[in-house]
C-alpha cells in the first residue's frame, strides 16, 4: 500500500497573496517568494514535527477565527515571536501554554487566520 509520508505544503486562499506574503517575511522572517516559503526538514529543531489531525466538527480551539483550518508554525524564540507580530498589528490569542513537548502560542494574522506557534522543548 502507498503512504503519505508528510506533509508536502500547506496552501490556502488570501485576499492579497503578496500583502500577506510580505507581513509573515516582515514579521516572521519567512524567506516569502513567488511560490511561497519552503521550510527545510534539516533546519529545524530536532524534537520539531508535522501533526496531521482532523478536529470535530464543534471545535472551539481555532477560535477567535472563523476559518475551518488553523496552521502551526515552529518557531526558535516563542516570545520573540508573538512581539514581533503583535507589533505587526497581529491580535495576540490566549496565554502561551508550556506543555512538556514544547511552549505554545496563538494569533491571528491581518487577514483572520489563526497560526499556532510552537518552540519545541
Amino acid at each position: 500500500m502507498a503512504k503519505a509520508l508528510g506533509v508536502g505544503g500547506v496552501f490556502f486562499k488570501s485576499s492579497n497573496p503578496k500583502l500577506l506574503g510580505e507581513w509573515y517575511k516582515q514579521h516572521l522572517g519567512m524567506d516569502v517568494g513567488e511560490f511561497g516559503c519552503n521550510f527545510e526538514p534539516a533546519k529545524l529543531p530536532e524534537n520539531a514535527l508535522t501533526v496531521w489531525c482532523a478536529f470535530d466538527e464543534q471545535t472551539r480551539y481555532f477560535d477567535p477565527s472563523e476559518r475551518r483550518y488553523m496552521i502551526n508554525l515552529i518557531v526558535d524564540d516563542l516570545d520573540g515571536a508573538l512581539a514581533q507580530v503583535e507589533q505587526g498589528g497581529a491580535t495576540l490569542v490566549a496565554e502561551v501554554v508550556e506543555e512538556s513537548y514544547g511552549r505554545f502560542g496563538w494569533f491571528v494574522d491581518p487577514e483572520g487566520n489563526k497560526i499556532e506557534l510552537w518552540q519545541p522543548a
